[in-house]
């Protein structure tokens, strides 16, 4: 088993890393304060091809493969989780949908706008009712001549207030439940939709995140993305993509919380020495880095069976089970190092406390992977 990444992956995890440390560390404490990452940060990345990462070259993409991907989510995750995640939905869901499932027209139409940064996506599959049991959506769209009447509300959205074109889950056949489900590609701006008001978060606050609501918003019928009453094997489809991102995610943050306890640790005097030479925080350091090596791993692992066109959806889900409960772990470890300065918003470790607490809720619970990996072994 060869665990050495090619010249590819190391470019791009370089390139990432470089912007990441020229650009985001400096401004993350910002970014989580203000609430909001600067429209010129988006520019830059779109103008360095970050927007296409998953598109076709054909369509002014940078066409990566999964693992190159993941090393990329991670360096900007270990910068800002924020922003990390405002890509990756726009990145390894949208994008990736309408490469996978998009009509040629389609295609046409969005990606090469997408890949440039001058339409960004939105995800819009979670209701007010209907999280993990995403088959118990209440969203409707009715076929009405050559557009459907779309009405519902979307909750949770990331990139909801500047995205320009909205992925969106909704009933064409009420009776059917989730094989009745359809997804359609909603352009902002389309009569009948409003944008609610930014989300008040624990963490990524840098992130965009609202409510969608439609009241007999007009879509026009070639947006219909894959087949009619499809829509959820769309969604299914694009599950292990976001695990993938999500454990990268993690495993980015964890990482960050890990490098602080180290430099803190070291810089920290008690009793005449500094704190990392006493067993007790040695032994947290030792742990921290056992843990986020074997996150990363089952990420990578994951990443490669994709790239390999081999059976991945239980890794998928390993992986970012593990890794999220790696993050949480090791960011109350790395909190607890630093003691009352981990309490306090001027050390980074807080806020990566309360990043990583969502890699546990978002793209499936750990409780949803659990059933996930359970099926798997049990089958």
């Amino acid at each position: 088993m060869d665990f050495q990444l090619s010249e590819d992956n190391i470019l791009f995890r370089d390139a990432a890393r470089e912007f990441a440390e020229k650009r985001l560390f400096p401004q993350a404490h910002k970014f989580d304060e203000e609430g909001e990452i600067p429209q010129e940060i988006f520019e830059e990345l779109a103008g360095l091809g970050y927007f296409g990462m998953m598109v076709p070259e054909k369509y002014s993409g940078m066409a990566l493969d999964t693992l190159s991907y993941s090393l990329v989510m991670e360096e900007f995750a270990r910068a800002c989780a924020g922003l990390m995640i405002a890509l990756s939905v726009h990145n390894s869901l949208v994008c990736e949908a309408i490469v996978k499932h998009g009509t040629d027209e389609q295609k046409e139409k969005f990606l090469p706008k997408l890949a440039a940064g001058k339409l960004m996506g939105a995800y819009c599959l979670t209701e007010p009712d209907a999280g993990t049991d995403a088959g118990s959506l209440k969203s409707t769209a009715v076929l009405n001549g050559d557009h459907y009447l779309l009405n519902g509300t979307k909750t949770f959205v990331t990139n909801g207030g500047f995205a320009g074109v909205y992925m969106v889950f909704a009933l064409t056949n009420k009776e059917a439940g989730s094989k009745g489900v359809s997804c359609l590609l909603v352009e902002k701006g389309a009569a009948g939709m409003s944008i609610g008001a930014k989300e008040k978060k624990m963490g990524l606050k840098g992130s965009d995140t609202r409510q969608i609501a439609f009241d007999d918003c007009r879509v026009p019928a070639g947006n219909l993305l894959g087949q009619r009453d499809g829509g959820f094997k769309v969604a299914l489809s694009l599950l292990t993509n976001g695990r993938i991102g999500v454990g990268s995610q993690a495993v980015g943050i964890a990482q960050a919380a890990y490098e602080e306890a180290v430099k803190y640790s070291k810089s920290r005097e008690q009793f005449g020495q500094p704190i990392c030479n006493f067993q007790a925080i040695a032994f947290k350091l030792a742990d921290m880095a056992m843990k986020i090596d074997a996150a990363r791993l089952l990420v990578y692992r994951a990443a490669w069976l994709k790239d390999n066109g081999l059976p991945h959806a239980t890794e998928a889900s390993m992986a970012k089970l593990f890794a999220s409960q790696t993050a949480n772990w090791v960011c109350n470890e790395a909190v607890q190092v630093h003691g009352g300065y981990g309490y306090m918003k001027e050390y980074a470790v807080e806020r990566y406390f309360r990043d990583a607490r969502i890699t546990e809720i978002y793209e499936g619970t750990s409780e949803a992977q659990k059933i996930v990996i359970s099926r798997a072994i049990l089958k």
